[in-house]
């Protein structure tokens, strides 16, 4: 489960990556997501589906990331608690770095962490619970 997990993990940090170049597949990105999930943060809990909706938001979020001058979003470490055979929560530490004008980039460290179902063989990402993004994100002077 751990080696199933950490792959998708580098996927998602590579989707990411392209996705702040603007050269991002949506249909790709999705691919790491189950049929439904749910969201957890401050703003409160979201479910939805995997559909066009979500590719929309998706997009839209990126161009948000490149907008406030995100350069990178690299995975730090990844922990992982195994619920039974086919679940777990993949506990995600992430940096990213901004680019801020007249003022050198700053990098910073959060948690997300993960609800995540395997079937097939394949680990898919079906919820997330995180902390307040943009809140972090403000002290920093970003965005």
């Amino acid at each position: 489960m751990e080696a199933r997990v950490k792959k998708l993990f580098d996927r998602y940090e590579l989707l990411f990556k392209k996705s702040l170049g603007g050269d991002v597949d949506m249909d790709e990105v999705a691919s790491v997501y189950a049929s439904a999930f749910i969201a957890a943060s401050p703003a409160g809990v979201l479910a939805g589906k995997n559909d066009d909706q979500l590719k929309h938001t998706m997009e839209q979020g990126y161009a948000r990331y490149r907008a406030i001058g995100t350069k990178e979003m690299r995975v730090r470490n990844i922990g992982i608690s195994p619920i039974d055979e086919l679940h777990c929560v993949a506990h995600v530490a992430w940096s990213s770095t901004y680019a801020r004008k007249d003022r050198p980039d700053v990098v910073i460290d959060f948690d997300v962490h993960y609800l995540v179902q395997i079937l097939d063989g394949e680990p898919k990402i079906f919820g997330w619970v995180s902390g307040d993004e943009q809140e972090l994100l403000r002290k920093h002077g970003i965005g």
